[in-house]
């Protein structure tokens, strides 16, 4: 079922906090309920938007001071501007999000933790109210990710904490842009921007990769536009484009292989084997193709630590449909607002329907999904 959050102005955000801090005091009541893991997480997220929230300040008084520094100057300002595009070029909302900026003084605001049993790449789901499932857990501590996912791994499952610099609350607040993504190249400070005010425009309950792909198609489309006008940075972008699409490709043609291992009837040791050394190959196979890219190794980290099935789930949540997204957008005329249509009347239909339809633009039943309200 679609589930479109509508924003709520700044006065409601502290009326909405203030009622969520009385609903965790409640739950401490009904602990035998809920269980006291769950109340803790909860509380460690309530916890972590209000630092956030205490932290932030106006962009437009930043702006206005003359000590600021002309490096964080720039990066406001471009901030900004692309919050701007964003609204008029991209039809993008514009309810108050990265109006704002909050210094956390971390590396990251949240630590994804991402899990997957050892022979299975299907990620394990955390539920939530209003949110639904997702394929990951976040937490606004490192240590308490790291935790968590030890405890998984001591249950059997292969784990993956990712730091993440930016989120969306989906509209439900004004989001502030975080020190953790002005430290960014400009170009990935604009397509985050783009990507996290997509969010805003549609979120389908218990569809993370559904969520993921349409946010990560809307910014590549929206970084497309924002360099129309700049050939030297379109050709660097485009050659980090083929080196990502290289790179994924790579991931993915794994992750075939070892679908295919997992869902084989060779007794489980044989497979375990097998699944070791498929990883080792794929690790052949990237210092090959990171040698092809003559020095490029922004990859290495990723693929230096520890490589699993929950690591190849954290990609595929992010880029399996980004593709089908792209071509429906194609479908719609290369028109952004009627490309959004579309994606609403997709989020309107059962979860198997609403995969079909995206990815088969020829099943008869989907013939509409491109057609103007």
């Amino acid at each position: 079922m679609a589930a479109s959050l509508s924003p709520k102005p700044r006065s409601v955000q502290r009326a909405a906090l203030a009622h969520a801090l009385r609903c965790v005091t409640l739950a401490t009541l009904c602990a035998s309920l809920a269980g006291c893991g769950t109340l803790d997480y909860y509380l460690q997220a309530v916890r972590g938007q209000w630092q956030i929230w205490q932290r932030e300040q106006p962009i437009a008084n930043a702006l206005a001071r003359p000590d600021l520094s002309p490096a964080l100057r720039a990066k406001l300002e471009l901030v900004e501007r692309a919050r701007g595009f964003a609204h008029t070029a991209l039809a993008l909302p514009d309810h108050g999000s990265y109006h704002s900026f909050a210094r956390l003084e971390r590396d990251y605001v949240v630590w994804n933790v991402f899990a997957a049993p050892a022979l299975s790449l299907t990620p394990v789901k955390s539920c939530f109210p209003l949110l639904g499932c997702v394929d990951y857990r976040g937490y606004f501590s490192e240590a308490r990710a790291r935790l968590a996912a030890t405890t998984l791994a001591a249950q059997g499952y292969d784990t993956f904490v990712g730091g993440v610099a930016a989120y969306s609350t989906l509209g439900w607040f004004e989001d502030p842009v975080l020190d953790t993504v002005l430290r960014w190249d400009d170009l990935r400070i604009v397509e985050t921007i783009f990507h996290e005010l997509a969010h805003q425009v549609l979120y389908i309950a218990d569809d993370t990769a559904f969520n993921e792909g349409f946010a990560m198609s809307v910014a590549r489309l929206g970084v497309e536009r924002w360099l129309a006008d700049d050939a030297p940075a379109r050709a660097r972008h485009a050659e980090s484009q083929a080196r990502e699409q290289a790179f994924l490709a790579l991931l993915m043609r794994y992750r075939a292989k070892l679908a295919t291992l997992y869902g084989s009837s060779e007794p489980d040791p044989a497979k375990r084997a097998a699944k070791q050394a498929l990883f080792a190959e794929l690790a052949e196979d990237y210092a090959r193709l990171r040698d092809s890219w003559g020095g490029y190794d922004g990859y290495d980290a990723w693929m230096g630590a520890e490589l699993n099935n929950a690591k190849l789930a954290s990609v595929a949540t992010y880029h399996d449909e980004v593709e089908h997204f792209i071509a429906l957008y194609a479908r719609c005329g290369n028109d952004l607002p009627r490309f959004y249509r579309a994606v609403r009347r997709l989020g309107d239909l059962p979860p198997a329907s609403r995969r079909a339809c995206l990815r088969d633009a020829n099943d008869p039943a989907c013939a509409d999904l491109a057609e103007p309200l």
